[in-house]
C-alpha cells in the first residue's frame, strides 16, 4: 500500500512547474486523468481493482493536481488513525477533488466507503472504479427514502468495520451553508454507536462547470486545496449539540482559511 503521507499532515512540496502545464492546467489534468480512469474501469469490470490501485490511482489525481500548482495541505490524519473502530466521517462537500483524493488519505489506514448520488455510478468509466467502494447509493429525489437507505446500509457497512463518508450538503458548493447540512451522519453514527469524525475542506481550486458536466470544471492552482480532521465525537441523546459543534469546526476552518 502506498501513502500520500505516514506523518500527521502533509504539505505539497515545492516544485519548479512546467510552463505548459501552469497555462493549461485544466486540460493536461483532465487529459491525464481521462487515461487514469480508463484503464481503471477495464480493470475494476475484470474484478481486478483492489485497494491498492484505487489508493494508487488517488495519488495520482494528487500529482496531476501538484504537477500544474495546486498545493494541498492535509491535517490531523491521526484523528482517525488512532480509533480502534469504524466512524462516520462528516465533511462539507465544494468540488469532485475530494471523492477522488480522500482514498488515499484514508484507506492505507481503514476500510471506507461513501454515502453517493445516483447519478456517480452512471458515469463511463467512473462507474465501474465507484461500484468496486460498494457504496451508499442514494437518490437525493426522496429524502425519506434516502434517509431509510442510509440508517440500513450505513450501518450494514459500519458493522462489517467499513466507515462512511458523508456529505450532508444536498449539493456541492464553494460556499458551506449550514441550513442545507443536514443531519444524518449525525444519527446514522448515533444509530451505529460509533464516533464521529468531521471534516473541513476547501476544494474550490477544482471547479464546479456550469456546462456539459458540472463535475468536471476548471482547475485554479492559486487557490490552495485545505483538509483537515477534527477530533473524534461521540453521539450523545439526538445528536443535535454535537451536529453544531461539527458545523462550528467547518466554520471556523473556512474562516481561517480565508
Amino acid at each position: 500500500m502506498k501513502y500520500l503521507t505516514t506523518e500527521n499532515g502533509y504539505r505539497s512540496p515545492n516544485t519548479r512547474l512546467s510552463w505548459l502545464f501552469r497555462r493549461f492546467p485544466s486540460v493536461f489534468c483532465y487529459v491525464r486523468m481521462a487515461r487514469m480512469l480508463q484503464l481503471g474501469s477495464q480493470a475494476a469490470k475484470k474484478g481486478n481493482y483492489s485497494v491498492e490501485r484505487r489508493v494508487d490511482d488517488s495519488l495520482k489525481v494528487v500529482e496531476y493536481l501538484e504537477d500544474v500548482g495546486v498545493r494541498f495541505e492535509v491535517e490531523n490524519t491521526s484523528a482517525f488513525r488512532k480509533l480502534e473502530s469504524p466512524c462516520v466521517f462528516i465533511s462539507n462537500h465544494m468540488s469532485t477533488l475530494e471523492t477522488f483524493v480522500f482514498s488515499c488519505i484514508i484507506e492505507p489506514y481503514r476500510k471506507m466507503t461513501f454515502v453517493i448520488k445516483e447519478g456517480l455510478i452512471r458515469y463511463p468509466f467512473f462507474k465501474h472504479i465507484m461500484v468496486t467502494l460498494d457504496p451508499i447509493v442514494v437518490t437525493r429525489e426522496n429524502p425519506r427514502e434516502d434517509f431509510r437507505i442510509v440508517l440500513k446500509e450505513g450501518q450494514e457497512r459500519l458493522s462489517r468495520g467499513i466507515s462512511v463518508v458523508v456529505f450532508p450538503q444536498t449539493t456541492r458548493n464553494p460556499i458551506f451553508d449550514p441550513s442545507t447540512f443536514n443531519t444524518i451522519g449525525v444519527k446514522l453514527a448515533a444509530k451505529a454507536k460509533v464516533p464521529v469524525i468531521p471534516i473541513a475542506i476547501k476544494t474550490d481550486a477544482w471547479g464546479n462547470s456550469d456546462w456539459f458536466i458540472r463535475d468536471f470544471g476548471k482547475i485554479d492552482p492559486n487557490k490552495p486545496v485545505h483538509i483537515c480532521f477534527g477530533e473524534p465525537i461521540d453521539i450523545q441523546g439526538n445528536g443535535k449539540a454535537e451536529h453544531e459543534q461539527i458545523v462550528r469546526f467547518i466554520e471556523g476552518k473556512l474562516r481561517e482559511w480565508a
